[in-house]
């Protein structure tokens, strides 16, 4: 289908890829993978006839439709549905033919046009392009609004599609989850698993690739290597090859031990038994993800905050909203030290509102956001890569936070963000969306928050950067809240899940491949005909009673949350008499009284540590009987 003969392709006079030879057959699912500028867009490029091949060859089938993405939307006043549609080429062609031959009164043309459309199902196309439209997010009733009145973020759905819309034979996919929420990811991702095209699929997202590839394309240091398997397979193997280099298995060993250093300082703590389990899954996880990205070039992690205050940051049945809408209604929400919260829920339902309203760029309508007089919030949004400086450079935006700071130390400080040589102090306006983004990045690591509210960090930021920064959020010490697409983030780093849905945030019981099986059915509940209303009735109200379940346990986790939040306190206070204890200027004789109070406070917090891990046993038991009953 694709033939490729020792192909050779430089952008300008930068050589990307030589000497690759491969065969993409029909059917085939490639994931084309590698750091941002290895010539994976450029691959696309030469696909499309828009690059030429700098030597060997380059040719494929002839007949063969291919679909693709559009990087631009002009502002057009026709419908969305009708732009969606214009996607299948042949019927947009068949619908011009057939005015034409109605203008003319041609009674035959007429009629084999008709037997035409409905040999390509076309009279289902509209039908065919809403539900596109659906299972990308956009709400009902927008189908007949122009493409001119989305922004821009909304008009790449519709690009998007658009291409879905084509019958094609080769799909090609450059970055496509990167404007998509969660659910419309979970979408896309049943979607072309149906897809019997060949596909070419760019993505830095390790869960979307396993999903929906069957091979790999892997480009690194000009070369294209091909794998079998999905992306965890890559991985795999690639982690076989780079074992056998000792520097490579050096440096699997140091992340792992990173990640270890967690689970064996708190493993023993009933206060972080939680975390730890969660690390220790994390762990098993990563040591095989680690040893893929030994030639990273970031390096990163978060200092510990100069103070973590308990509680960070309440909220007291607060609502928020945008003019006269109102999209949270009375949330009731402590964020405590320690709490890594990931944030699911459909589109508009106010994830990101929610984020800014804990951030204070959003003021409650009603109720109230209460903070701590040390809280220091990290927040990250893709709005902030657009309120970057762009006459000033990577080094400039730091000096700007702290003016002791030396050039030298800014310049080993970005060097951690792949932020080299004449990068580090040339303006960032020419930056990438990706470089931004890690630019971003910087300047909250750099601040040591205690709070880290992150909306979509991982956009445009490639699969080394992605595992940095899961790395460093393994280490961190203050409370999380996240919104995310990429599942693997979600999983590694949040130990809780909230669902914001109808104006609430509640506690999710499952986990994210629950909250996929429950969107998906949701979605088919919605597509389904009046036939089946009855059953879909049923459901419904199956899902309320366990939604309600769920909601009747939040007493008892509550209580157990708190109860931890207390044992941290507390084995905070008995590690700093701990310290005043083993003084040994505390036992020269001159400090008897002295002596006596603190072991007698040390009795006492060992008992009420006791007592309160009791009481914390007790309730994670009863939850989790609870939780089995329903």
């Amino acid at each position: 289908m694709l033939y490729f003969e020792q192909l050779t392709l430089r952008r300008g006079s930068k050589l990307l890829f030589e000497d690759a030879s491969f065969t993409i057959h029909a059917g085939d699912k490639l994931g084309i993978t590698g750091a941002n500028g290895c010539g994976k867009s450029s691959l696309f490029g030469l696909i499309l006839a828009q690059l030429e091949e700098d030597s060997g060859a380059f040719r494929m089938d002839r007949g063969i439709t291919i679909a693709h993405v559009a990087q631009e939307t002009p502002a057009l006043p026709i419908s969305a549905m009708r732009y969606i549609m214009q996607g299948d080429s042949e019927l947009t062609e068949m619908e011009t033919q057939l005015n034409h031959a109605e203008v003319r009164g041609d009674g035959e043309l007429i009629a084999r046009l008709h037997e035409r459309i409905a040999t390509i199902d076309g009279y289902a196309a509209p039908a065919r392009a809403a539900r596109l439209m659906h299972g990308l997010g956009f709400a009902p009733g927008e189908e007949e609004h122009a493409v001119a009145s989305f922004s821009g973020g909304w008009r790449m759905r519709l690009n998007l599609a658009r291409a879905l819309m084509c019958r094609s034979d080769l799909l090609l996919l450059d970055e496509p989850t990167n404007h998509l929420d969660l659910e419309a990811v979970i979408w896309l991702e049943k979607w072309l698993r149906s897809y019997t095209g060949a596909m070419l699929l760019i993505s830095h997202d390790r869960d979307f690739l396993d999903r929906c590839v069957t091979h790999i394309g892997h480009i690194e240091q000009q070369r294209m290597n091909l794998y079998s398997g999905n992306y965890s397979a890559f991985e795999r193997m690639r982690t076989a090859q780079l074992a056998q280099q000792q520097s490579a298995h050096e440096k699997q060993q140091s992340q792992i031990e990173h990640m270890n250093s967690y689970i064996n300082r708190f493993k023993a703590k009933a206060s972080k038994a939680k975390q730890a389990q969660s690390r220790i899954k994390a762990l098993e996880r990563m040591q095989l993800i680690a040893p893929a990205h030994v030639d990273s070039p970031f390096s990163f992690s978060f200092k510990f905050p100069d103070s973590v205050p308990n509680p960070l940051l309440r909220l007291h049945k607060a609502s928020a909203g945008y003019a006269d809408k109102t999209i949270l209604k009375q949330i009731s929400l402590s964020l405590l030290p320690g709490e890594r919260i990931g944030l699911l829920g459909p589109n508009g339902a106010g994830k990101s509102t929610l984020i800014k309203l804990l951030a204070g760029e959003l003021l409650p309508s009603g109720g109230s956001r209460e903070t701590a007089k040390e809280l220091r919030i990290g927040y990250f949004a893709q709005h902030q890569l657009e309120q970057l400086h762009d006459e000033l450079s990577p080094i400039q935006h730091l000096l700007m936070l702290d003016e002791q700071l030396s050039e030298k130390q800014a310049r080993q400080y970005l060097g951690g963000f792949a932020f080299h040589g004449d990068m580090a102090t040339a303006p960032v306006a020419p930056l990438s969306g990706g470089e931004k983004a890690r630019l971003v990045l910087a300047i909250i690591v750099y601040q040591r928050p205690n709070l880290l509210l992150l909306d979509e960090p991982t956009n445009h930021l490639d699969m080394d950067m992605r595992h940095a920064l899961c790395m460093a959020l393994q280490d961190f010490e203050g409370a999380m809240i996240l919104v995310s697409h990429d599942r693997h983030l979600l999983r590694t780093v949040c130990d809780d899940l909230v669902l914001v849905a109808n104006g609430a945030a509640d506690l999710f019981s499952g986990d994210l491949d629950d909250y996929a099986r429950w969107m998906l059915a949701s979605r088919e509940d919605e597509d389904e005909s009046p036939a089946d209303l009855s059953q879909q009735s049923s459901r419904r109200d199956e899902r309320r009673n366990r939604a309600e379940q769920r909601k009747s346990l939040q007493p008892l986790r509550n209580r157990v949350k708190k109860l931890e939040a207390e044992l941290e306190i507390l084995h905070s206070k008995k590690s700093a008499l701990d310290a005043q204890l083993a003084n040994p200027e505390l036992y020269d004789g001159t400090r008897v009284d002295e002596q006596k109070m603190l072991s007698m406070e040390s009795a006492q917090l060992t008992q009420k540590i006791d007592d309160t891990e009791s009481h914390w046993l007790l309730a994670g038991e009863e939850l989790e009987a609870a939780e089995l009953s329903a």
